[in-house]
């Protein structure tokens, strides 16, 4: 079976290999050191520091394998020339109809959304909604509290 492709930014990538980097050698040095300290405290059956130095060692190998998973499987969305059609990549103004609100998101792959830097995957509500749309156009996004229509705006390069 094929693993899923994961579609990054230029700036995407960068961020994964620099969080990457960051936990081979920053964490796993940090952690390895705690558990050292923690062996020197004696009985290693009954110490909770101990157990939460192997906890966290745990976690940071599980990180490091996710994330070099998702880099070796990873695409690097093109920036096309395309200012026709909302795609990955790009940036999308749209305006939320009922609140008469324009919003700009950045349209990324799953694993570099970020609402609070606006930045919204092409598989969440919207960004399907969107995928594929023109200026002009008027979508209709189905959320558990209903149905929000949003209007493109503008469409450019990321």
């Amino acid at each position: 079976m094929a693993e899923k492709q994961v579609m990054l930014t230029v700036e995407g990538l960068k961020k994964l290999e620099e969080k990457l980097e960051h936990l081979k050698t920053v964490r796993r040095g940090a952690v390895a050191e705690r558990i050292k300290q923690a062996i020197d405290f004696g009985d290693i059956s009954e110490n909770s520091e101990y157990e939460d130095a192997k906890n966290e060692q745990a976690f940071i190998e599980g990180e490091i394998m996710t994330l070099e998973k998702m880099l070796r499987n990873s695409q690097i969305i093109e920036d096309g020339a395309d200012n026709e059609t909302v795609h990955l990549g790009c940036i999308v103004i749209i305006k939320d109809m009922e609140f008469d609100e324009d919003l700009k998101y950045t349209i990324v792959g799953s694993a570099e959304a970020d609402p609070t830097e606006f930045k919204i995957s092409n598989e969440s509500p919207v960004g399907q909604a969107i995928i594929g749309q023109r200026v002009g156009s008027i979508v209709e996004v189905h959320v558990p509290a209903g149905v929000l229509e949003y209007k493109i705006l503008e469409i450019r390069h990321a």
